[in-house]
């Protein structure tokens, strides 16, 4: 690989401040580095899908109205073309299309990690104890995590070739182990007035 970890997690914080951002970025990683053994070829692919799933809305926070082109180009000219596509997929508005197990995962993965982080974070338990059942009935209340976009999560699914619940338990799976990491552990109980 000719982009290192460190050089994506600098980039990553050159151009992102906002930290419900760099907590999504994470949150995608930690899925992503387990898709590699499940969809990848394991180890062999861990730090690629790692520094994919980090990457992938790297620009978003500074240059909104031109994600993901930059974050894309960055990695075109360090010679990533895997990554870029894979980046270029799961911006479906691109029409790029999921060609690869990295692209597939991807797509699969982004819209409905943020979604799981939004589920773990409004339940006193966290991630602790949740379950694909819960953030099923979530995904039906389309005022719940509105910007999530519902439709990108059933693309996900479809190209990945899992069922939703498969890849929410496979989800909640990856984050769990990270939960204090993340704050998606359980949630301070307000103190009694």
């Amino acid at each position: 690989m000719s982009v290192s970890y460190d050089q994506a997690w600098d980039l990553l914080h050159d151009w992102t401040s906002s930290a419900s951002l760099l907590l999504h970025a994470k949150t995608v990683e930690a899925v992503m580095v387990r898709a590699a053994h499940r969809f990848g070829r394991g180890a062999a692919d861990e730090q690629r899908w790692a520094i994919t799933g980090l990457l992938h809305d790297a620009d978003y926070d500074r240059w909104p109205d031109d994600h993901p082109r930059r974050v894309v180009s960055w990695l075109v000219e360090r010679d990533e073309p895997e990554i870029a596509h894979a980046i270029s997929a799961h911006y479906t508005r691109w029409g790029v299309a999921a060609e690869t197990p990295l692209d597939r995962a991807l797509l699969a993965s982004d819209e409905l990690t943020g979604f799981i982080v939004a589920c773990s974070l409004v339940r006193p338990e966290g991630i602790t104890t949740l379950a694909p059942s819960s953030v099923k009935k979530k995904l039906k209340d389309r005022s719940f995590a509105a910007k999530v976009d519902r439709e990108e999560v059933r693309l996900g699914v479809d190209a990945l070739g899992v069922s939703l619940d498969d890849h929410i338990r496979f989800i909640i799976d990856a984050l769990a182990p990270h939960a204090g990491d993340f704050g998606l552990g359980p949630q301070p109980r307000p103190a009694d007035p």
